[in-house]
């Protein structure tokens, strides 16, 4: 791949890469946002959150909601599965946005980008929706994190946004630096849902957890493997583990 642009938007330097079938947006080193001709899933973050919105009970959920958007790549993957469903999302960066514009194919997803903060703008949202997806995090100088506070009030207004079996969604990165976040946000989400399951895959340093009154199994998933025509695909879809989330450690051993 070589680069094709680089451009500092308000929060973040963004370099454009390119090879003969796909497009990267890098954010220090890290792929940010990825667009291939032929392909959609690649074994990491945004193939968990495809996979977990199909997790609704209606097996086909109508309205889709993501706060943290970048480059699109989730959406690609849902708009080819889910043509009739509708798409709405919130970017905080207006320019990363231009660049999927021009590089990433946003005009094919029929979805509607509102630029704003995010967690200031479901405070004002009135909408309800089958599935909200959080992936708000921000570039930092040497890792991304999450802005804002992870505690009560930020996870009730984002369960007010969901229909009655609505899915609540939030990508989270694991690992060093992390794991403080990762069992506050665990912890949340077993407090607030009567249901929550964490989806996985084995190359990624990801996981996305799943709250909601109803959440299907992994069998939901074999059922869309068909629609995959790539057989990189099917093989990253093959490998998405969806288990429920395990009781801390302390009250298992009580």
């Amino acid at each position: 791949m070589h680069r094709i642009a680089a451009v500092q938007t308000k929060f973040q330097y963004v370099e454009v890469w390119k090879s003969t079938w796909q497009k990267e947006f890098r954010v220090e080193q890290a792929v940010h946002a990825w667009h291939h001709t032929q392909r959609f899933l690649t074994g990491l973050a945004w193939d968990n959150m495809i996979a977990a919105a199909l997790l609704h009970p209606s097996r086909q959920p109508r309205s889709i909601l993501m706060l943290g958007f970048a480059g699109g790549t989730t959406f690609h993957g849902l708009r080819h599965l889910l043509p009739q469903a509708a798409l709405h999302a919130v970017e905080i960066d207006a320019q990363i946005v231009e660049l999927a514009q021009q590089h990433m194919h946003l005009d094919t997803l029929d979805c509607d980008v509102q630029i704003a903060d995010a967690y200031e703008w479901i405070h004002r949202c009135t909408e309800k929706f089958d599935v909200v997806i959080d992936d708000v995090y921000l570039a930092g100088s040497h890792d991304v994190f999450r802005p804002g506070d992870w505690n009560d009030a930020n996870i009730l207004a984002l369960k007010k946004l969901l229909h009655p079996d609505g899915l609540l969604l939030t990508n989270l990165v694991r690992g060093a630096g992390h794991r403080k976040l990762q069992s506050q946000i665990r912890a949340l989400y077993r407090k607030h849902f009567s249901s929550v399951k964490e989806i996985r895959t084995p190359g990624g340093l990801n996981e996305t957890l799943v709250g909601g009154r109803t959440i299907l199994g992994p069998s939901a998933l074999r059922s869309w493997r068909s629609q995959w025509a790539s057989a990189r695909d099917r093989q990253f879809w093959d490998q998405i583990t969806v288990r429920r989330l395990a009781a801390p450690r302390s009250n298992r051993d009580a």
